[in-house]
């Protein structure tokens, strides 16, 4: 195996409830993915497939070339970084937020008795710097604002030098003017060689970044299509994953969708 992510028949099933069927997915290197669809569409549950934190009711899920049930999920997880709400609801308000990035290096929230060398601050401060937020260093996290916040989660998922990195709906509660700047910055890591591979959940195509480069599409657990962008995103694609007409339009490297006029 030697696919980022290589998914055949997976499902899962949670208290009588298919919250995914038939997932036959592969991520290679290089690429970005965008997972779109729905509330309930299952997006969230494929991601912690993803991280390694959920295992599937059916079928093989690989990743970074193990298989869920046959690693030991504790080792698997520190090579994948992953930015989400539940994990920001878990930092402690009262963080700074420089140790909020470098507890990564542990897999910790909340410094306990676990010390860092000159490298781990050095790196933890540059990545703050790249997505504009040096200057929140010695912050509280709980003072900070909900784009402030996503700045930082996303320096901390990055903070492993991750093989995968996972971003469940980053922009999310953001007004126009942080949306526009997280997706800018977004863009600029998708662009960068180096970044890691990178797959983003979102309810949006505007908030597709810059520079990605795959599609998932999701409707009641179910793919209803994958592949390019230039390919999968299609106003047929996305009308069935949300159930209406949609127009679709794409404006150099962003795209934006409404309702068809009736």
């Amino acid at each position: 195996m030697s696919d980022v992510l290589a998914f055949a028949g997976v499902g899962v099933v949670r208290g009588g409830n298919h919250l995914l069927a038939d997932i036959t997915w592969e991520v290679e290197e290089g690429q970005r993915w965008v997972i779109l669809g729905p509330n309930g569409a299952g997006k969230t549950t494929l991601l912690q497939l993803a991280a390694g934190r959920m295992h599937p009711s059916s079928g093989v899920a690989g990743i970074l070339d193990e298989v869920l049930g046959a690693v030991d999920v504790f080792e698997l997880r520190p090579r994948i970084g992953l930015a989400s709400s539940s994990l920001a609801e878990a930092i402690p308000a009262g963080e700074t937020v420089s140790d909020v990035v470098v507890t990564a290096s542990w897999g910790v929230v909340g410094r306990w008795r676990e010390s860092y060398d000159d490298l781990d601050h050095a790196r933890a401060r540059e990545l703050l710097r790249s997505l504009g937020a040096e200057h929140l260093a010695q912050r509280r996290f709980g003072t900070l604002s909900e784009g402030e916040r996503k700045r930082v989660q996303i320096a901390r998922a990055l903070m492993t030098d991750p093989e995968l990195m996972l971003l469940d709906e980053p922009a999310a509660g953001l007004d126009l003017g942080g949306r526009e700047d997280l997706v800018g910055r977004l863009g600029a890591l998708a662009e960068d060689v180096e970044a890691p591979v990178t797959i983003m959940v979102t309810h949006h195509v505007e908030e597709i970044p810059p520079h990605f480069t795959d599609v998932l599409l999701l409707r009641e657990g179910r793919i209803v299509a994958q592949g390019p962008l230039e390919l999968a995103l299609t106003a047929q694609n996305l009308s069935a994953t949300f159930g209406l007409p949609l127009e679709l339009e794409r404006r150099g490297d962003r795209w934006a969708a409404r309702a068809t006029d009736r």
